[in-house]
């Protein structure tokens, strides 16, 4: 599997510097390009073609991607694509692999890196879809082991009674979220409560590792991993912690407003950057926006401009530091908390003014909406999201 993961990735690698070199290319130009890497280097032939071909697709995303941003006259950086060093997955198509029929417990890939044949661990979803419906499989390398990733064609969407509710969101770091009727979730905080556990693994990791030898020690490569696993039970934590609240949202109401919050620049603030990760506020709302889809909810993304400093009941502006967690305005005398304040006014500004309903986090398709899309074969999943206006 190692094998396989390091020539996908040096297939997509030569075909970025295939276009970097000034070459005219387009995504069909990259799939012929890899027949003739296969041709000029035997590990890439033994790679089943459409893994070579998804490989070179994933190149051309990256590309289409910087163009796009290009277009969009983007401020700051485009996203130029640039080399991948450390490829974590492998992606085959509709061949080079086979899923046991009956039990659908094995999956055995036959091309030639010899991967063989593999048991499933926890396949049971996948026994109730047909191997017509599996589009891709992917195999992916975690810190715990390896993992088999299937992208299935189905149809999410499933009908709800309506609540007849409408609410709006204001995620924080004093609190995950407070809601437009007063309700807050706790922020959980799991990297700061596992700080001491990896500090203190991180510090076993840098006792072993011995500057200018390669390559390391078992003992060192053995702490690399425990140190890994700790960020990746993190990483878990904090999403299903995110999919469990918005699952909750979701069920709670019709209509979801919330800010379209550019987190990429406030994890510039050096001072507040770990806390705003640890929060995982893109990834809530990537939860948010998948179940709004599945379950016919409307999601909508407003400007978060001085939602926190005007008044809810008047309309007028208070300004007021982050310090200050009680609004209190002098025009009307309205007293209320600062973040049930703000979800007042996003939900006001989703009902009065123009949203973006169902805007996707970072612009991108999640993986739910790009299911009928796989025969673009590489091209840019950017969208622009449709508007409601009230």
């Amino acid at each position: 599997m190692d094998s396989a993961i390091r020539t996908a990735q040096f297939i997509r690698n030569k075909a970025l510097r295939l276009w970097m070199d000034g070459e005219k290319v387009n995504k069909y130009d990259l799939n012929k390009y890899c027949a003739v890497l296969a041709q000029e280097y035997p590990f890439a032939r033994q790679l089943n073609s459409t893994v070579r071909q998804a490989s070179a697709e994933r190149a051309w995303s990256a590309i289409s991607r910087f163009f796009d941003n290009c277009k969009k006259g983007i401020k700051g950086k485009k996203g130029y694509p640039k080399f991948k060093k450390n490829s974590r997955s492998v992606e085959y198509k509709d061949s080079g692999w086979k899923l046991d029929e009956k039990t659908k417990k094995h999956i055995t890939f036959t091309d030639k890196k010899g991967i063989g044949r593999l048991k499933l661990v926890g396949s049971r979803d996948i026994y109730f879809y047909n191997a017509s419906e599996i589009k891709r499989v992917r195999l992916v390398k975690r810190a715990d082991g390896y993992y088999c990733q299937f992208s299935v064609k189905v149809n999410v969407q499933i009908e709800t009674q309506p609540t007849n509710k409408v609410i709006g969101l204001d995620v924080g770091l004093k609190e995950f979220l407070t809601d437009s009727e007063g309700n807050t979730v706790e922020n959980p905080r799991f990297l700061r409560k596992s700080e001491k556990a990896l500090n203190r693994a991180n510090r076993q990791k840098s006792k072993k590792f011995v500057k200018g030898k390669k390559p390391q020690s078992n003992n060192y490569h053995k702490a690399r991993n425990r140190y890994a696993r700790k960020h990746l039970r993190v990483s878990r934590q904090r999403k299903e912690f995110a999919k469990s609240v918005a699952y909750c949202v979701i069920h709670s109401a019709d209509l979801v407003a919330y800010e379209d919050l550019n987190v990429k620049g406030m994890v510039r603030n050096r001072k507040l950057a770990k806390s705003i990760s640890d929060a995982g506020w893109t990834i809530f709302r990537g939860w948010l926006e998948y179940f709004g889809h599945k379950y016919g909810k409307i999601t909508v993304a407003v400007p978060p401009h001085n939602t926190s400093q005007d008044c809810s009941n008047c309309g007028q502006k208070v300004q007021k530091s982050l310090s200050t967690r009680t609004h209190v305005c002098a025009h009307c005398g309205h007293i209320e908390d600062r973040d049930s304040n703000a979800a007042k006014n996003i939900l006001i500004k989703a009902l009065r003014t123009v949203g973006h309903t169902g805007t996707y986090a970072l612009g991108d398709l999640p993986s739910w909406a790009i299911a009928d899309r796989l025969s673009s074969n590489g091209e840019s999943v950017n969208k622009e999201s449709p508007t409601i206006a009230t």
